[in-house]
């Protein structure tokens, strides 16, 4: 009996034995493979001033250059670890120091751009300026002051001393920024010799619109061995909206305020020998008092005191108080290319208008001189973008002229055709 159970007991052991074996044995799933990681690329990116650049000039800008991606950060700090003011052009071409930077001062940029696949990339570069320029400057003078108020004709007008030579007015015209509010989009354009360059926009400047100027050419190097002498910066507002126009047939004025007729003006303009121009002018100066000496210039020689003075060009045009010529203005012209009026109409006026106000002639001996003053409107749109050193936005560029209407004959009449019944 023991015999038997204790058989028994080892039987049982040794059956129970496969079954532990079989459950080790199954068969078993792979572990999973862990996934691919994904890889982002990174944008191409490189930066001007390159690293570690010297004798860099002071109107340099950050110009980072991107490819796969576009800027997100761009950081500027001088050797001091100051942060300089950036600012983005608006095609983001470059980014532009709020200020001239300081000759002979380390500056370090740092700029970062992000992928379109979300990467992203930073690059640094370290740069010195050069030295104060020894090199003659380009006198430049800014005529839009600061806090003032003009009319609504009044472009923004740089005069250059000696000119820009063509070669270099893209560089010098770069370096000219203008913003308006409300927005009023313009573009700037070159008088030929290349004294002035004008900036406007198609039409007149809306009345209250603020105007804010940069003229950053301190440093700029400008043709062969020339630098700009300066940065000038000014933000004023436009006036309302008055115009004078004067006729040389009847010889009026008009005096015109948001193009209703407020007054007419007998006047007397130039005679044959020094005759008043003909075309569009700006008011670019107003005197209470002052003093004319022509001492020396042709058809000159006198010196004459004058009250209630108005600047209309460089030539010496000018709209003034004429008390000696009363009993001619509104019949002949006998001034020296002035537009005389009487003593009470001048000061009238003076408290009518405002620099920056158009006034138009016509009817005249000869034609207003580009540059002889402030020109800018005494041409038309489409010759205006022409004189610009730059290309012109597509949204101010001139619509192209428009085809001529079906069956017409350009330069012609129209095309006889097919005549209706009962005509």
């Amino acid at each position: 009996m023991r015999l038997r159970r204790r058989l028994a007991l080892v039987a049982v052991t040794v059956a129970a034995t496969p079954l532990v074996l079989g459950g080790c044995t199954t068969e078993r799933k792979p572990a999973a493979r862990p996934p691919d990681r994904v890889v982002v690329p990174s944008p191409e990116l490189t930066l001007t001033p390159a690293d570690l650049s010297r004798n860099v000039p002071l109107s340099a800008e950050v110009v980072p250059l991107v490819t796969g991606g576009k800027i997100t950060a761009v950081r500027l700090v001088d050797d001091t670890g100051a942060l300089v003011r950036v600012e983005p052009r608006e095609d983001g071409s470059a980014w532009v120091p709020a200020a001239p930077l300081r000759p002979q001062r380390t500056y370090t940029a740092q700029v970062t751009a992000t992928g379109d696949a979300g990467g992203t990339t930073t690059r640094t570069a370290t740069f010195t300026t050069m030295a104060m320029s020894t090199k003659p400057q380009v006198t430049s003078t800014l005529y839009f002051g600061d806090k003032r108020t003009y009319g609504t004709a009044m472009p923004v007008t740089i005069g250059f001393d000696p000119p820009i030579p063509r070669a270099a007015r893209a560089d010098v015209q770069r370096r000219l920024f203008v913003t308006t509010s409300p927005p009023q989009p313009g573009a700037w354009s070159w008088v030929d010799d290349g004294s002035q360059v004008y900036y406007r926009a198609p039409d007149f400047w809306r009345p209250g619109t603020t105007i804010s100027v940069r003229a950053g050419l301190e440093g700029l190097p400008i043709g062969a061995g020339q630098v700009g002498d300066a940065d000038r910066t000014a933000t004023s507002r436009i006036g309302r909206q008055v115009a004078l126009e004067v006729d040389n047939a009847t010889k009026q004025m008009r005096v015109l305020r948001d193009g209703k007729l407020i007054r007419k003006i007998p006047v007397s303009l130039g005679k044959p020998s020094t005759p008043t121009s003909s075309g569009k002018m700006v008011i670019m100066e107003k005197h209470q008092y002052t003093t004319f000496d022509t001492r020396g210039e042709p058809n000159g020689g006198y010196v004459v005191n004058v009250e209630d003075a108005q600047r209309l060009t460089w030539g010496g045009e000018f709209i003034h108080g004429a008390p000696w010529s009363v009993s001619d203005q509104g019949h002949r012209n006998v001034s020296h290319g002035c537009t005389n009026i009487s003593a009470a109409n001048a000061d009238w006026l003076m408290g009518v208008t405002q620099v920056g106000d158009l006034v138009t002639f016509t009817g005249t001996e000869v034609r207003l001189q580009a540059g002889n003053g402030w020109t800018a409107w005494n041409t038309s749109w489409a010759q205006f973008v022409k004189g610009s050193a730059l290309p012109v936005p597509a949204d101010l560029r001139p619509a192209p002229k428009s085809a001529p209407p079906a069956r017409a004959v350009v330069g012609g009449a129209p095309t006889p055709g097919p005549v209706a019944a009962g005509s």
